[in-house]
C-alpha cells in the first residue's frame, strides 16, 4: 500500500516589528538622550551685570572724591538759612575745590566754600546738585543714625567713630584742648579718644548717640595693639560759618 506524500512542515518563528516602527523609536530615544545631555551639560547664561547704584543721598560718613585725587569722608551735613553743607576736615577740604559723589568724577556734589588747617582743622563743602538730598544723618556701618545736635566733648564722654577704614569704633574722651603737630604746622583745641585709628581714614564722624562731638583730625597706634585717635570740635566749625545741624 502506497502512502500518499507528507505535508511539510514548517517551524513557527516570532513575528518581527515593522523595521519603519523600529527606526521611528530610535530616533525618538536619541532626540530625547541629546535634549537632555544639553540640559545637563550646557550653563545657564550669565545674569547681566549690575550697573551701580545711582546716586540720590550725600549723609556724613560717605566718601566723596575731590576733582585733584583728593578722597575724603564728610563728617556731618548741616545749614544755613540758604544752603547746605557738608563738614570735613580742613586739610581735606584744602586739597580740592570741586567734590564729586564716586571716583569716576560724574555725579558733581558741591565745592569747597571754605578750610581752616593747620591752626584747626576743619572746613566745609557747599553742596550745589539740586539732584541729590543732603539728610542730617550720619552712615554708621550697617545703619543710619539721624544726629539731633552737637555738644562739645568732656572728659569720660562714651564716643564713637564711623570710619571709612575701621568702620564704627567705640571709646571714651581722654582730654580735651590737645595739641597735635602736622609737617604743615599744630593743630590746636583738639580732643583725644581711645577709639582706634588706622592708617588710611579718610575721616570720621564722632559721635554720642544722635549728638555729634566732631572731625577726625588724625590718629596714633593702630586697632591691632591699640591707639588714640584725634578730633576737632564740630562746634567750633558751627560756629565759625554760622551753621546749624537738622
Amino acid at each position: 500500500m502506497r502512502r500518499g506524500p507528507r505535508p511539510a512542515t514548517r517551524t513557527a518563528r516570532p513575528a518581527r516589528a515593522p523595521r519603519a516602527r523600529t527606526r521611528t523609536l530610535i530616533r525618538t530615544l536619541a532626540a530625547c538622550a541629546a535634549a537632555l545631555l544639553a540640559a545637563l551639560v550646557l550653563p545657564a547664561a550669565p545674569a547681566a551685570a549690575a550697573g551701580p547704584a545711582d546716586v540720590t543721598a550725600v549723609r556724613g560718613g560717605d566718601v566723596l572724591y575731590g576733582s585733584g585725587g583728593t578722597v575724603c569722608a564728610v563728617g556731618f551735613n548741616a545749614r544755613d538759612a540758604s544752603a547746605s553743607y557738608g563738614l570735613l576736615p580742613g586739610h581735606c577740604a584744602a586739597a580740592a575745590q570741586t567734590w564729586f559723589a564716586d571716583p569716576a568724577l560724574t555725579v558733581q556734589v558741591g565745592v569747597t566754600a571754605g578750610a581752616q588747617f593747620p591752626g584747626s582743622d576743619y572746613g566745609v563743602i557747599r553742596y550745589t546738585n539740586p539732584d541729590l538730598s543732603y539728610p542730617g544723618e550720619i552712615r554708621a556701618g550697617g545703619q543710619i543714625i539721624d544726629i539731633t545736635g552737637a555738644a562739645a566733648p568732656t572728659v569720660g564722654r562714651a564716643v564713637c567713630r564711623a570710619g571709612t577704614t575701621t568702620g564704627v569704633r567705640c571709646g571714651t574722651v581722654t582730654a580735651v584742648n590737645v595739641t597735635i603737630n602736622h609737617p604743615e604746622g599744630a593743630v590746636t583745641g583738639l580732643f583725644a579718644t581711645t577709639v582706634c585709628a588706622e592708617p588710611g581714614e579718610r575721616g570720621g564722624s564722632a559721635y554720642s548717640g544722635t549728638t555729634a562731638l566732631g572731625l577726625e583730625a588724625g590718629g596714633s597706634g593702630n586697632c591691632a595693639s591699640g591707639g588714640a585717635s584725634y578730633y576737632q570740635p564740630v562746634t567750633e566749625v558751627l560756629a565759625a560759618y554760622g551753621l546749624t545741624l537738622y
